[in-house]
Protein backbone atom coordinates (compact mmCIF):
# COMPACT_ATOMS: atom_id res chain seq x y z
CA UNK A 1 0.00 0.00 0.00
CA UNK A 2 1.31 3.45 -1.23
CA UNK A 3 1.21 6.06 1.75
CA UNK A 4 2.09 9.78 2.01
CA UNK A 5 4.80 9.73 4.72
CA UNK A 6 6.75 11.77 6.84
CA UNK A 7 9.55 10.98 8.49
CA UNK A 8 11.34 14.37 9.62
CA UNK A 9 9.28 14.79 12.93
CA UNK A 10 10.13 11.30 14.01
CA UNK A 11 13.83 12.44 13.18
CA UNK A 12 13.31 15.48 15.54
CA UNK A 13 11.32 13.44 18.64
CA UNK A 14 14.70 10.87 17.87
CA UNK A 15 17.67 13.74 18.15
CA UNK A 16 15.52 15.54 20.93
CA UNK A 17 15.24 12.71 23.22
CA UNK A 18 19.19 12.39 22.43
CA UNK A 19 19.37 15.75 23.58
CA UNK A 20 17.88 15.32 26.74
CA UNK A 21 19.50 11.84 27.51
CA UNK A 22 22.65 13.59 27.00
CA UNK A 23 21.98 16.35 28.72
CA UNK A 24 20.52 14.48 32.12
CA UNK A 25 24.05 12.21 31.75
CA UNK A 26 26.40 14.99 31.60
CA UNK A 27 24.90 16.97 34.42
CA UNK A 28 25.46 13.73 36.61
CA UNK A 29 29.26 13.16 35.60
CA UNK A 30 31.57 14.58 37.71
CA UNK A 31 34.23 14.44 35.15
CA UNK A 32 34.98 17.31 32.01
CA UNK A 33 35.82 14.86 29.35
CA UNK A 34 33.66 16.29 26.17
CA UNK A 35 29.91 14.33 25.46
CA UNK A 36 30.28 12.11 22.90
CA UNK A 37 28.68 13.62 18.89
CA UNK A 38 25.16 12.41 18.69
CA UNK A 39 24.79 13.38 15.12
CA UNK A 40 23.77 11.11 12.90
CA UNK A 41 26.21 9.82 9.99
CA UNK A 42 24.52 10.20 6.66
CA UNK A 43 25.37 7.79 4.00
CA UNK A 44 24.60 8.22 0.42
CA UNK A 45 25.06 4.92 -1.93
CA UNK A 46 24.73 6.03 -5.64
CA UNK A 47 24.59 3.44 -8.24
CA UNK A 48 25.21 4.65 -11.99
CA UNK A 49 22.97 3.98 -14.27
CA UNK A 50 19.76 2.56 -12.22
CA UNK A 51 16.32 2.51 -13.35
CA UNK A 52 13.62 1.66 -11.38
CA UNK A 53 14.36 -2.21 -12.45
CA UNK A 54 14.22 -3.88 -8.87
CA UNK A 55 12.33 -6.80 -7.21
CA UNK A 56 11.50 -4.55 -4.50
CA UNK A 57 9.59 -1.85 -7.34
CA UNK A 58 7.91 -4.94 -9.10
CA UNK A 59 10.50 -5.93 -11.52
CA UNK A 60 9.35 -9.92 -11.82
CA UNK A 61 13.02 -10.97 -13.71
CA UNK A 62 15.15 -10.07 -11.16
CA UNK A 63 16.92 -10.90 -8.03
CA UNK A 64 17.68 -7.76 -5.44
CA UNK A 65 17.53 -9.30 -1.71
CA UNK A 66 19.91 -6.87 -0.13
CA UNK A 67 17.70 -4.23 -1.67
CA UNK A 68 14.39 -5.22 -1.20
CA UNK A 69 15.33 -6.25 2.22
CA UNK A 70 16.48 -2.22 2.50
CA UNK A 71 13.15 -1.40 1.56
CA UNK A 72 11.80 -3.22 4.50
CA UNK A 73 13.39 -1.42 6.80
CA UNK A 74 13.07 2.10 5.22
CA UNK A 75 10.56 4.08 3.09
CA UNK A 76 10.39 3.59 -0.65
CA UNK A 77 10.02 6.49 -3.32
CA UNK A 78 8.46 5.56 -6.32
CA UNK A 79 8.48 9.17 -7.96
CA UNK A 80 12.10 10.36 -8.05
CA UNK A 81 13.25 11.58 -10.88
CA UNK A 82 16.72 13.00 -12.06
CA UNK A 83 17.41 16.45 -13.66
CA UNK A 84 19.56 14.86 -16.45
CA UNK A 85 19.53 11.25 -18.07
CA UNK A 86 23.49 11.34 -18.46
CA UNK A 87 26.20 11.22 -15.51
CA UNK A 88 28.32 14.48 -15.17
CA UNK A 89 25.44 17.46 -15.28
CA UNK A 90 23.52 14.87 -12.85
CA UNK A 91 26.06 14.31 -10.89
CA UNK A 92 27.22 18.17 -10.54
CA UNK A 93 23.14 18.49 -9.38
CA UNK A 94 23.27 15.90 -6.83
CA UNK A 95 26.35 17.46 -4.58
CA UNK A 96 24.74 21.12 -4.98
CA UNK A 97 21.69 20.86 -4.97
CA UNK A 98 21.51 22.75 -7.85
CA UNK A 99 20.15 22.38 -11.73
CA UNK A 100 22.89 21.95 -14.15
CA UNK A 101 21.16 24.64 -16.45
CA UNK A 102 21.53 27.19 -13.06
CA UNK A 103 25.30 26.43 -12.67
CA UNK A 104 26.61 26.36 -15.94
CA UNK A 105 26.81 22.47 -15.61
CA UNK A 106 25.04 21.13 -18.28
CA UNK A 107 27.22 20.57 -21.08
CA UNK A 108 28.45 16.48 -20.23
CA UNK A 109 31.74 16.24 -19.73
CA UNK A 110 32.60 19.92 -20.93
CA UNK A 111 36.63 20.49 -21.70
CA UNK A 112 36.69 24.21 -19.84
CA UNK A 113 35.15 23.80 -16.66
CA UNK A 114 33.70 26.99 -14.71
CA UNK A 115 34.11 27.34 -11.39
CA UNK A 116 30.68 27.05 -9.21
CA UNK A 117 28.85 30.20 -8.93
CA UNK A 118 30.67 32.51 -5.51
CA UNK A 119 27.77 31.67 -3.19
CA UNK A 120 27.30 27.84 -4.33
CA UNK A 121 29.47 25.31 -2.83
CA UNK A 122 29.48 21.59 -2.79
CA UNK A 123 27.29 20.17 -0.12
CA UNK A 124 30.55 18.54 1.32
CA UNK A 125 31.85 21.68 2.04
CA UNK A 126 28.59 22.69 4.58
CA UNK A 127 29.35 19.41 6.50
CA UNK A 128 33.10 19.68 6.64
CA UNK A 129 32.11 23.36 8.17
CA UNK A 130 30.16 21.15 10.80
CA UNK A 131 32.81 19.15 11.79
CA UNK A 132 31.77 16.41 9.66
CA UNK A 133 34.03 13.90 7.70
CA UNK A 134 33.34 13.89 4.04
CA UNK A 135 34.32 10.57 2.01
CA UNK A 136 33.41 9.17 -1.74
CA UNK A 137 34.89 6.11 -1.87
CA UNK A 138 33.76 2.95 -4.43
CA UNK A 139 31.77 0.31 -3.83
CA UNK A 140 33.91 -3.23 -3.91
CA UNK A 141 37.24 -1.63 -2.68
CA UNK A 142 36.46 1.64 0.02
CA UNK A 143 40.33 2.17 -0.30
CA UNK A 144 39.88 3.76 -3.82
CA UNK A 145 37.95 7.14 -4.53
CA UNK A 146 34.53 6.72 -5.52
CA UNK A 147 33.93 8.28 -9.20
CA UNK A 148 33.16 12.22 -9.26
CA UNK A 149 32.34 13.21 -12.85
CA UNK A 150 31.45 16.77 -11.48
CA UNK A 151 31.07 18.82 -14.43
CA UNK A 152 32.60 21.99 -12.66
CA UNK A 153 36.04 23.08 -11.73
CA UNK A 154 37.19 20.98 -8.67
CA UNK A 155 39.82 19.25 -7.24
CA UNK A 156 38.39 15.56 -5.39
CA UNK A 157 41.24 15.69 -2.96
CA UNK A 158 39.55 19.04 -1.84
CA UNK A 159 36.01 18.02 -1.37
CA UNK A 160 36.71 15.17 0.39
CA UNK A 161 38.62 14.06 3.33
CA UNK A 162 39.00 10.38 2.24
CA UNK A 163 37.54 7.44 0.31
CA UNK A 164 36.47 5.65 3.57
CA UNK A 165 34.39 6.49 6.83
CA UNK A 166 36.94 3.97 8.78
CA UNK A 167 39.89 6.57 8.19
CA UNK A 168 37.68 9.54 10.49
CA UNK A 169 38.60 10.21 14.20
CA UNK A 170 37.06 7.83 16.45
CA UNK A 171 33.52 9.01 16.96
CA UNK A 172 33.60 11.98 14.52
CA UNK A 173 30.16 11.57 12.15
CA UNK A 174 30.73 11.51 8.89
CA UNK A 175 28.94 12.45 5.31
CA UNK A 176 30.06 9.65 3.30
CA UNK A 177 29.12 8.53 -0.50
CA UNK A 178 29.94 4.64 -1.73
CA UNK A 179 29.85 5.02 -5.71
CA UNK A 180 28.49 1.07 -7.43
CA UNK A 181 29.69 1.75 -10.62
CA UNK A 182 27.04 -0.23 -12.27
CA UNK A 183 24.65 -1.26 -13.97
CA UNK A 184 26.61 1.09 -16.44
CA UNK A 185 27.76 -0.74 -19.60
CA UNK A 186 29.24 -3.01 -19.98
CA UNK A 187 27.41 -5.73 -18.60
CA UNK A 188 28.95 -8.63 -16.22
CA UNK A 189 27.11 -11.76 -16.05
CA UNK A 190 25.91 -13.16 -12.95
CA UNK A 191 26.65 -16.95 -12.97
CA UNK A 192 24.94 -17.52 -9.94
CA UNK A 193 21.65 -16.36 -10.56
CA UNK A 194 21.93 -16.00 -14.52
CA UNK A 195 18.23 -14.17 -15.83
CA UNK A 196 16.24 -15.92 -18.31
CA UNK A 197 16.65 -13.71 -21.50
CA UNK A 198 13.16 -15.61 -22.49
CA UNK A 199 11.36 -14.24 -19.62
CA UNK A 200 12.42 -10.86 -19.15
CA UNK A 201 9.67 -8.32 -19.82
CA UNK A 202 10.99 -5.90 -23.05
CA UNK A 203 9.17 -2.19 -23.20
CA UNK A 204 7.33 -2.13 -26.24
CA UNK A 205 8.94 0.08 -28.19
CA UNK A 206 11.85 -2.13 -28.10
CA UNK A 207 12.49 -5.21 -30.56
CA UNK A 208 11.02 -8.51 -29.21
CA UNK A 209 14.28 -10.29 -30.80
CA UNK A 210 16.32 -12.83 -29.13
CA UNK A 211 19.00 -10.10 -28.68
CA UNK A 212 17.37 -7.15 -27.22
CA UNK A 213 15.56 -9.91 -24.61
CA UNK A 214 19.57 -11.13 -24.15
CA UNK A 215 20.77 -7.48 -23.63
CA UNK A 216 18.21 -6.95 -21.04
CA UNK A 217 19.21 -9.75 -19.55
CA UNK A 218 22.67 -8.94 -18.47
CA UNK A 219 21.36 -5.69 -17.96
CA UNK A 220 19.37 -7.46 -15.07
CA UNK A 221 22.00 -9.63 -14.16
CA UNK A 222 24.36 -6.97 -13.55
CA UNK A 223 21.90 -5.26 -11.45
CA UNK A 224 22.43 -8.08 -9.02
CA UNK A 225 25.49 -7.71 -8.88
CA UNK A 226 24.47 -3.92 -7.55
CA UNK A 227 22.02 -5.53 -5.30
CA UNK A 228 25.46 -7.45 -3.66
CA UNK A 229 27.54 -4.66 -3.47
CA UNK A 230 24.87 -3.12 -1.17
CA UNK A 231 24.44 -5.89 0.82
CA UNK A 232 28.18 -5.70 1.24
CA UNK A 233 28.49 -1.60 2.39
CA UNK A 234 25.20 -2.33 4.56
CA UNK A 235 27.04 -5.07 6.06
CA UNK A 236 30.18 -2.96 6.65
CA UNK A 237 28.23 -0.44 8.14
CA UNK A 238 26.84 -3.26 10.75
CA UNK A 239 30.20 -4.21 11.23
CA UNK A 240 31.36 -0.96 12.35
CA UNK A 241 28.13 -0.76 14.93
CA UNK A 242 26.98 2.17 13.14
CA UNK A 243 23.79 1.35 11.87
CA UNK A 244 21.81 2.69 14.26
CA UNK A 245 23.15 6.07 14.09
CA UNK A 246 23.32 6.06 10.32
CA UNK A 247 20.77 7.53 7.90
CA UNK A 248 20.79 5.68 4.32
CA UNK A 249 20.00 7.05 1.15
CA UNK A 250 20.12 4.30 -1.87
CA UNK A 251 19.80 6.22 -5.41
CA UNK A 252 21.05 5.90 -8.95
CA UNK A 253 22.19 9.04 -11.06
CA UNK A 254 19.76 8.78 -13.48
CA UNK A 255 18.08 5.91 -15.16
CA UNK A 256 18.75 2.99 -17.29
CA UNK A 257 21.31 2.29 -19.95
CA UNK A 258 19.41 1.29 -22.79
CA UNK A 259 18.51 3.07 -26.39
CA UNK A 260 15.63 5.30 -25.63
CA UNK A 261 16.38 5.77 -21.72
CA UNK A 262 20.06 6.81 -21.31
CA UNK A 263 20.49 10.49 -22.52
CA UNK A 264 16.74 11.31 -23.24
CA UNK A 265 13.83 12.46 -21.11
CA UNK A 266 11.62 9.43 -20.94
CA UNK A 267 11.00 8.10 -17.82
CA UNK A 268 13.27 5.20 -18.92
CA UNK A 269 16.18 7.63 -18.76
CA UNK A 270 15.18 9.71 -15.35
CA UNK A 271 13.58 7.24 -13.17
CA UNK A 272 15.51 6.16 -10.59
CA UNK A 273 14.86 4.30 -7.42
CA UNK A 274 15.03 6.02 -4.04
CA UNK A 275 15.15 4.24 -0.54
CA UNK A 276 15.95 6.18 2.80
CA UNK A 277 16.65 4.05 5.77
CA UNK A 278 16.23 5.57 9.49
CA UNK A 279 17.30 3.92 12.70
CA UNK A 280 14.07 2.70 14.18
CA UNK A 281 12.13 4.32 12.18
CA UNK A 282 7.74 3.55 12.69
CA UNK A 283 7.02 3.55 9.28
CA UNK A 284 9.63 0.99 8.09
CA UNK A 285 8.68 -0.93 4.87
CA UNK A 286 6.13 2.14 3.50
CA UNK A 287 6.06 3.31 -0.23
CA UNK A 288 5.50 7.07 -0.61
CA UNK A 289 3.94 8.72 -4.36
CA UNK A 290 5.69 12.06 -3.23
CA UNK A 291 7.55 13.50 -6.36
CA UNK A 292 11.34 14.06 -5.48
CA UNK A 293 13.90 15.46 -7.51
CA UNK A 294 17.48 14.07 -7.89
CA UNK A 295 18.35 17.93 -6.61
CA UNK A 296 16.44 17.41 -3.08
CA UNK A 297 18.99 15.02 -1.95
CA UNK A 298 21.51 17.29 -1.12
CA UNK A 299 19.05 19.87 1.03
CA UNK A 300 17.52 16.91 2.38
CA UNK A 301 20.71 15.58 3.57
CA UNK A 302 21.91 18.99 4.98
CA UNK A 303 18.86 19.27 7.17
CA UNK A 304 19.09 15.85 8.82
CA UNK A 305 22.19 16.72 10.28
CA UNK A 306 21.07 20.07 11.30
CA UNK A 307 22.85 22.20 8.85
CA UNK A 308 20.93 25.23 7.27
CA UNK A 309 19.98 24.83 3.77
CA UNK A 310 21.98 27.25 2.31
CA UNK A 311 20.03 30.04 0.37
CA UNK A 312 19.66 29.98 -2.95
CA UNK A 313 19.86 26.37 -3.03
CA UNK A 314 16.93 25.17 -5.15
CA UNK A 315 16.50 21.55 -4.17
CA UNK A 316 14.09 21.03 -0.83
CA UNK A 317 13.78 19.05 2.12
CA UNK A 318 10.99 16.98 1.08
CA UNK A 319 11.12 15.32 5.09
CA UNK A 320 10.40 18.25 6.12
CA UNK A 321 6.22 17.86 6.26
CA UNK A 322 5.85 22.37 6.02
CA UNK A 323 7.23 21.66 2.86
CA UNK A 324 4.84 21.52 0.39
CA UNK A 325 5.04 18.23 -1.91
CA UNK A 326 6.34 18.62 -5.94
CA UNK A 327 3.65 19.41 -8.67
CA UNK A 328 6.23 19.08 -10.40
CA UNK A 329 9.86 17.77 -11.35
CA UNK A 330 12.11 20.03 -14.19
CA UNK A 331 14.63 17.73 -16.14
CA UNK A 332 17.50 18.83 -18.96
CA UNK A 333 19.50 17.29 -22.10
CA UNK A 334 22.47 19.05 -23.57
CA UNK A 335 25.16 18.19 -25.09
CA UNK A 336 26.23 14.14 -24.41
CA UNK A 337 29.96 13.82 -25.66
CA UNK A 338 29.79 15.27 -29.34
CA UNK A 339 26.05 15.09 -30.30
CA UNK A 340 25.02 18.35 -29.83
CA UNK A 341 21.00 18.57 -28.76
CA UNK A 342 18.82 20.58 -26.21
CA UNK A 343 15.68 19.25 -24.82
CA UNK A 344 13.74 19.84 -21.74
CA UNK A 345 10.56 18.01 -19.41
CA UNK A 346 8.54 18.71 -16.97
CA UNK A 347 6.91 15.58 -15.44
CA UNK A 348 4.23 15.64 -12.57
CA UNK A 349 2.08 12.44 -11.42
CA UNK A 350 -0.21 12.17 -14.83
CA UNK A 351 1.39 13.96 -17.25
CA UNK A 352 4.78 14.55 -18.78
CA UNK A 353 5.61 17.65 -21.51
CA UNK A 354 9.17 17.54 -23.73
CA UNK A 355 10.34 20.11 -25.69
CA UNK A 356 12.82 19.69 -28.02
CA UNK A 357 14.77 22.75 -29.35
CA UNK A 358 16.36 21.00 -32.51
CA UNK A 359 13.28 19.11 -33.93
CA UNK A 360 15.50 19.18 -37.31
CA UNK A 361 17.82 16.49 -35.85
CA UNK A 362 17.15 13.02 -35.70
CA UNK A 363 16.91 11.51 -31.95
CA UNK A 364 19.41 9.17 -33.04
CA UNK A 365 22.10 11.62 -34.27
CA UNK A 366 25.37 10.17 -34.02
CA UNK A 367 27.18 9.15 -30.98
CA UNK A 368 30.15 7.23 -30.65
CA UNK A 369 29.58 6.07 -27.01
CA UNK A 370 25.95 4.74 -28.06
CA UNK A 371 27.01 2.71 -30.93
CA UNK A 372 29.58 0.97 -29.66
CA UNK A 373 27.89 0.29 -26.43
CA UNK A 374 24.57 -0.56 -27.06
CA UNK A 375 23.79 -3.44 -29.90
CA UNK A 376 19.94 -3.04 -29.82
CA UNK A 377 20.54 0.66 -31.76
CA UNK A 378 22.59 -0.95 -34.28
CA UNK A 379 19.49 -3.92 -34.18
CA UNK A 380 17.15 -0.86 -34.84
CA UNK A 381 19.05 0.27 -37.61
CA UNK A 382 19.35 -2.56 -39.68
CA UNK A 383 15.65 -2.98 -38.91
CA UNK A 384 14.57 0.09 -40.04
CA UNK A 385 16.65 -0.15 -43.40
CA UNK A 386 14.27 -3.41 -43.89
CA UNK A 387 10.93 -1.70 -42.70
CA UNK A 388 10.68 -3.98 -40.28
CA UNK A 389 9.64 -1.22 -37.45
CA UNK A 390 6.81 -0.55 -35.70
CA UNK A 391 5.16 2.75 -35.22
CA UNK A 392 6.74 3.44 -31.77
CA UNK A 393 9.67 2.68 -32.73
CA UNK A 394 9.86 4.14 -36.39
CA UNK A 395 8.93 7.80 -34.42
CA UNK A 396 12.01 7.34 -32.78
CA UNK A 397 14.42 6.15 -35.35
CA UNK A 398 13.21 8.60 -37.72
CA UNK A 399 15.07 12.13 -39.26
CA UNK A 400 13.42 14.74 -37.65
CA UNK A 401 11.51 14.93 -34.42
CA UNK A 402 8.42 16.63 -33.04
CA UNK A 403 9.61 20.12 -31.82
CA UNK A 404 6.77 18.99 -28.35
CA UNK A 405 5.65 15.53 -26.92
CA UNK A 406 3.07 15.84 -24.33
CA UNK A 407 2.53 12.26 -22.46
CA UNK A 408 -0.37 10.92 -20.65
CA UNK A 409 1.62 8.68 -18.69
CA UNK A 410 -1.52 6.99 -16.17
CA UNK A 411 -2.68 5.66 -19.63
CA UNK A 412 0.93 5.37 -21.96
CA UNK A 413 3.16 4.99 -19.03
CA UNK A 414 5.41 3.98 -22.10
CA UNK A 415 4.96 7.43 -23.46
CA UNK A 416 4.39 6.29 -26.92
CA UNK A 417 1.46 8.03 -27.88
CA UNK A 418 1.92 11.64 -28.44
CA UNK A 419 -0.87 14.15 -27.52
CA UNK A 420 0.47 17.56 -28.64
CA UNK A 421 -1.10 17.29 -31.88
CA UNK A 422 -4.87 16.08 -29.98
CA UNK A 423 -7.44 18.62 -29.67
CA UNK A 424 -8.81 16.95 -26.45
CA UNK A 425 -5.73 17.86 -24.45
CA UNK A 426 -5.02 21.61 -26.09
CA UNK A 427 -5.20 22.89 -22.96
CA UNK A 428 -3.21 20.69 -21.20
CA UNK A 429 -0.09 21.44 -23.59
CA UNK A 430 -1.05 25.03 -22.83
CA UNK A 431 -0.63 24.55 -19.43
CA UNK A 432 2.63 22.86 -19.58
CA UNK A 433 3.80 24.77 -22.14
CA UNK A 434 3.82 28.16 -19.50
CA UNK A 435 4.89 25.69 -16.32
CA UNK A 436 8.10 25.20 -18.97
CA UNK A 437 8.44 28.49 -19.91
CA UNK A 438 8.85 30.09 -15.99
CA UNK A 439 11.09 27.50 -15.00
CA UNK A 440 13.62 28.67 -18.33
CA UNK A 441 13.28 32.29 -17.20
CA UNK A 442 13.68 31.07 -13.65
CA UNK A 443 16.42 28.39 -13.88
CA UNK A 444 17.63 27.61 -17.44
CA UNK A 445 20.57 30.36 -17.42
CA UNK A 446 22.69 28.03 -19.61
CA UNK A 447 25.16 29.15 -22.65
CA UNK A 448 23.39 28.73 -26.09
CA UNK A 449 25.20 28.19 -28.78
CA UNK A 450 28.12 26.66 -27.14
CA UNK A 451 31.67 27.74 -28.01
CA UNK A 452 32.19 25.93 -31.56
CA UNK A 453 35.75 24.73 -30.25
CA UNK A 454 34.33 23.22 -27.31
CA UNK A 455 32.17 20.90 -29.96
CA UNK A 456 34.94 20.58 -31.87
CA UNK A 457 37.02 19.04 -29.23
CA UNK A 458 34.10 16.90 -28.33
CA UNK A 459 33.82 15.53 -31.66
CA UNK A 460 37.40 14.90 -31.81
CA UNK A 461 37.51 12.86 -29.12
CA UNK A 462 34.57 10.97 -29.75
CA UNK A 463 35.71 9.97 -32.99
CA UNK A 464 39.42 8.87 -31.89
CA UNK A 465 37.36 6.80 -28.82
CA UNK A 466 35.18 5.20 -31.60
CA UNK A 467 38.12 4.16 -34.10
CA UNK A 468 40.19 2.88 -30.54
CA UNK A 469 36.71 0.71 -29.84
CA UNK A 470 36.38 -0.55 -32.75
CA UNK A 471 39.94 -1.37 -33.08
CA UNK A 472 39.38 -3.42 -29.59
CA UNK A 473 36.46 -5.24 -30.74
CA UNK A 474 38.58 -6.21 -33.93
CA UNK A 475 36.11 -4.14 -36.15
CA UNK A 476 37.00 -1.50 -38.70
CA UNK A 477 35.21 2.10 -37.68
CA UNK A 478 33.46 1.69 -41.74
CA UNK A 479 31.98 -1.32 -40.88
CA UNK A 480 28.03 -1.92 -41.81
CA UNK A 481 25.62 -1.92 -39.33
CA UNK A 482 24.87 -5.47 -40.49
CA UNK A 483 28.04 -6.45 -40.17
CA UNK A 484 28.15 -4.59 -36.72
CA UNK A 485 24.92 -6.24 -35.79
CA UNK A 486 26.26 -10.13 -36.56
CA UNK A 487 28.98 -8.95 -34.43
CA UNK A 488 26.82 -8.29 -31.43
CA UNK A 489 25.25 -11.86 -32.44
CA UNK A 490 28.31 -13.62 -31.72
CA UNK A 491 29.24 -11.34 -29.13
CA UNK A 492 26.17 -12.41 -26.71
CA UNK A 493 25.66 -16.03 -28.14
CA UNK A 494 22.49 -15.21 -29.98
CA UNK A 495 21.43 -17.39 -32.73
CA UNK A 496 18.55 -15.83 -34.89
Amino acid sequence: MVHRVHIKPFVAALFIVSALVLLEACASVASKKAAPDTRPNILWIVADDLGTDLACYGTPSVQTPNLDRFASEGVTYTHMFSVAAVCSPSRSALVTGMYPVSINSHQHRARTKDSLPENIHPISAYFRQQGYFVTNGSGGNMASNGKTDYNFAHQPKQLYDGSDWRQRTAGQPFFAQVQIKYPHRPFVTDSINPVDPDRVQLPPYYPNTPLARKDWAMYLETVQLTDRYVGEILQRLEEDGLADNTIVFFFGDQGRPHVRSKQFLYDGGIHTPLIIRFPGMPNAGEKTERMVSTIDIAATSLALAGIPIPEGMQGVDFLDSTVPPRVYTFSMRDRCDETVDRIRAVRSHRFKYIRNFYPERPYTQFNAYKKLNYPVLTQLQVMRSHGQLNESQQRFMADVRPPEELYDLLADPHELHNLASSTSFQDTLEHYRGVLDWWLIEADHGVYPEPAEEIEYATNMMQENFESGMEKKGLAPTISDEEFLEYWKRELGVIQ
